[in-house]
């Protein structure tokens, strides 16, 4: 086995939930970039490969969600996740890099706020007396233009 394929899969194994949340959206933000870049490349392999990954990791999100324990969270995600699948249905149809922007600043803004949120409970979970410190949530890059994904390498 390559050696960064072997270290990949430690990583995945290690981590915790909420990183795996974490890296499953730094996977669809880099594959619904792939897709635009493909477009602006006319490379139509490329553009179809990051929307079929981007949507398979959004729709894998809907159907995690826990509708009896989410409750109005888990009724809003889904109608979010619902609009992202759409939008990146008929971007593949049309090659609109325009929807596919808008599926990118979505997946951002929620990875930012789940990144967030991972490091909430991580700072709660400190203040408890004889539970061991998680690792550090990656920090907040999502709004720079320049983001790289968590665990992703240009």
């Amino acid at each position: 086995m390559n050696p960064y394929n072997q270290y990949q899969q430690i990583q995945v194994m290690s981590a915790s939930p909420e990183q795996i949340l974490l890296m499953l959206y730094d996977g669809a933000i880099r594959f619904t970039r792939q897709g635009i870049k493909g477009i602006e490349e006319n490379d139509l392999l490329q553009f179809h490969y990051g929307i079929q990954k981007s949507l398979a990791i959004i729709t894998e999100f809907s159907n995690s969600l826990d509708h009896s324990i989410g409750g109005k969270i888990a009724e809003d995600l889904d109608a979010l996740y619902d609009f992202m699948i759409r939008e990146l249905t008929k971007a593949n149809i049309r090659k609109d890099v325009e929807k596919l922007r808008v599926v990118e600043k979505l997946l951002v803004d929620l990875r930012a706020t789940w990144g967030e949120a991972v490091e909430t409970n991580n700072r709660e979970q400190m203040a408890l007396p004889g539970v061991p410190v998680p690792p550090k949530a990656p920090t907040n890059h999502a709004m720079a233009e320049d983001y790289v994904p968590f665990s992703v390498t240009r």
